[in-house]
């Protein structure tokens, strides 16, 4: 009997994204998405004018949640998302519109169709539970 188990990965997400430039170069694209898609005001207009703090504690959040530095926690606490996200009034619109830019950002930038779904799969779940108006 032959095992026909698929070897696991001891990667982490970060790893396999490409580490710490290909973060950046991923909140980089996202906001540079956000910015340019009509479909993104609604997500745009939660954001400060000047997107340079929200990209850095993007690349920060993005940096643990991927399994790389914890750089969120280490720089301002556990990062609660769910209540940090309480302030704006988020749907299951907002959701696609903010997961659109991410899909469109991983597209462009991620080749591994598996790590692409893998990453696509987590940031659905997360961005599903931001959800707080019907």
């Amino acid at each position: 009997m032959t095992d026909t188990t698929p070897p696991v990965s001891t990667y982490s997400l970060y790893q396999m994204l490409g580490g710490e430039a290909a973060v950046r170069q991923l909140v980089d694209r996202f906001y540079d998405l956000m910015d340019e898609q009509q479909h993104a005001q609604v997500i745009r207009q939660m954001h400060p004018p000047k997107l340079k703090h929200s990209r850095l504690k993007l690349f920060e959040f993005l940096s643990g949640f991927l399994g790389g530095p914890p750089l969120y926690h280490q720089n301002r606490g556990h990062p609660m998302l769910r209540m940090r996200h309480q302030p704006f009034q988020i749907d299951a619109a907002a959701r696609d519109s903010w997961l659109r830019c991410m899909h469109q950002a991983l597209e462009e930038q991620v080749q591994d169709p598996l790590l692409l779904t893998q990453l696509k799969t987590s940031f659905f779940k997360t961005a599903d539970h931001m959800i707080n108006t019907p």
